[in-house]
């Protein structure tokens, strides 16, 4: 584990620009196949980042090497209006960075007819605003926060009855983040640990959880699927122990879904995913900013205010069709529930993952060497939260409005072994 963990930066680095903002801040699918399908994938495994959306898809994939790259492009704005003070009144753009890429990895190899041993390796999620001016209500420079999230996860099959798998991946999981422009809350009235909430370069954090996998089959047309993912119990970020709370602490929040497959037709698959994210339950995002503003919670604290983001729940819905032996397309829709309350885009001017609805579509196309090139392409309509008594009166009062939309671009090559 010392290796692997050795290995986190580097992969990081590729991941560093990881930049989600969909399912709250949690990919909308993982593996460009899935992407495309609007991110189904509890029920329906279709290369080796399988063990992302669920450990036991390893076990249906077979000997595979996957490999691949997704560009990203949110387009985040925010708005200030009816402060007390007009200064502070107008529109910020939060899109100085624009372009991401996400990269991704996976790798399995049967054992032996029940036993699979694999590897997946993917930006779990992460969010970014980069302004272009100061925003006066925050601090005297161009606010922003950049965090991204990878994860390693050496995954273990097993087929416990002809038409039953279980797996397990074991979370490896790095984090890197860095936040600007706060210097307003970079206090003792504001901060537990001032100093050490703005402007502090970027931090890194390590981690571990564990994430567990069913999949059925039915019968030759119906196969369902279950997955869970432990809370995800990261180091802190020492150097913002004073902006997250309980002392820099930002955990990966646990998940879990159920996802059924249908093979319509031999050449058409329906497929639907209900994935339930459990933001509230980690501090640092779950607590509301009246902790802090209302109730004295100083940042950094254990019930510091935060982001005041609530529960995800994400349906996903896809289809995928084979046009002939070599061409298969795909289409998807995916709507997330909103994760931030009218109360609480103050705070969530530094991370407006608004987005709920998106479209996608896809395809694989076999080359003449029998390897696979797939893409994927996502639109996430333009979602905006408007304040509602957003803006404490400590701070002037109004209203700060956020919105987002995004759109990505995928590619994979992938082979069997």
């Amino acid at each position: 584990m010392k290796v692997t963990y050795k290995l986190l930066p580097l992969l990081a680095v590729l991941a560093a620009s990881n930049a989600q903002a969909t399912d709250g801040y949690f990919a909308h699918g993982y593996g460009v196949k899935s992407q495309g399908m609007g991110g189904v994938g509890i029920a329906l495994p279709q290369d080796a980042i399988a063990a992302a959306s669920n450990p036991a898809g390893l076990g249906l994939v077979g000997d595979r090497i996957d490999i691949g790259a997704t560009w990203f492009r949110p387009i985040r704005e925010s708005e200030i209006a009816g402060n007390a003070s007009a200064a502070n009144n107008g529109t910020f753009k939060g899109n100085e960075t624009k372009d991401f890429f996400i990269p991704e990895f996976g790798y399995n190899k049967v054992i032996n007819p029940d036993v699979t041993l694999g590897v997946s390796v993917y930006g779990n999620g992460g969010m970014n605003t980069d302004y272009n001016k100061a925003i006066p209500l925050l601090g005297t420079t161009k606010p922003g926060i950049d965090l991204s999230q990878l994860f390693i996860a050496p995954t273990a099959t097993w087929k416990i009855t002809p038409s039953n798998i279980i797996g397990v991946s074991v979370n490896l999981a790095y984090q890197r983040f860095k936040a600007t422009g706060l210097q307003n809350f970079d206090n003792a009235n504001y901060s537990n640990a001032p100093g050490f909430v703005t402007n502090k370069g970027y931090d890194s954090s390590y981690g571990a959880g564990l994430h567990l996998g069913w999949i059925g089959q039915v019968n030759d047309t119906v196969t369902l699927g279950a997955s869970y993912q432990s809370k995800t119990y990261m180091s802190k970020f020492d150097k913002y122990k004073g902006l997250f709370a309980e002392d820099g602490d930002f955990d990966v929040p646990a998940s879990y879904g159920l996802g059924i497959a249908v093979k319509a037709t031999p050449a058409l698959t329906l497929a639907a995913d209900v994935q339930r994210i459990e933001y509230s339950d980690v501090n640092s995002v779950g607590n509301p900013i009246s902790n802090l503003t209302s109730y004295g919670k100083k940042l950094g604290s254990k019930n510091g205010g935060g982001f005041g983001w609530t529960d995800v729940t994400a349906l996903k819905l896809g289809a995928s069709y084979a046009w002939d032996e070599k061409l298969t397309i795909r289409a998807g829709y995916n709507h997330a529930s909103q994760p931030i309350p009218d109360k609480e885009t103050f705070f969530n001017i530094l991370a407006p993952g608004v987005v709920q609805d998106h479209v996608t579509l896809g395809a694989t196309y076999v080359l003449p060497n029998n390897a696979e090139l797939s893409f994927a392409y996502m639109h996430a309509f333009e979602d905006k939260v408007r304040g509602q008594a957003s803006i404490p009166s400590s701070f002037g009062g109004g209203e700060s409005n956020i919105k987002m939309y995004e759109d990505s671009l995928g590619v994979a090559y992938g082979w069997k072994l």
